[in-house]
């Protein structure tokens, strides 16, 4: 088990959650920032995604998450339509030591933002040039 020099997240139950936490500590040399994504600092972590206000401030937001934490979040709107935000593609590229609930509460906090600031929703389709008046193709993975 590598050592720490930073709080890191508990252990989940036994079977409950598949983040793959022991191997990550197990093995030399692995990228731990994960880690330090505690259950508090989750919380705080939602609650800032959740107060976004810009699409420029989601784009911030998605690079500290990748620089910070490794997390890397695509936002896409669906092949079919979007009709909603729950017509957005919001996934969390696999990482070890992510776990279970955190993969589901971090797309459900942007949906969530989504709901709040629907020019949010409006500006990523539009970087995506659905609304014909993009640049094409700036879209959220940058």
């Amino acid at each position: 088990m590598q050592p720490v020099d930073f709080p890191i997240r508990t252990e989940c139950p036994p079977g409950a959650c598949v983040c793959d936490r022991e191997r990550l500590l197990a093995e030399p040399g692995a990228d731990l920032r994960i880690l330090k994504l505690t259950r508090d600092e989750e919380k705080k972590l939602l609650a800032r995604i959740e107060a976004i206000a810009s699409y420029d401030d989601l784009l911030k937001m998605e690079q500290k998450m990748r620089q910070l934490l490794g997390i890397a979040i695509s936002i896409t709107p669906s092949a079919n339509e979007v009709r909603t935000v729950r017509g957005f593609n919001i996934e969390l590229a696999e990482l070890p030591g992510l776990c279970r609930k955190t993969r589901q509460s971090i797309p459900a906090a942007v949906r969530r933002c989504l709901d709040q600031h629907p020019e949010i929703a409006f500006a990523i389709l539009d970087s995506y040039d659905l609304f014909g008046m993009g640049q094409g193709g700036n879209n959220t993975n940058q």
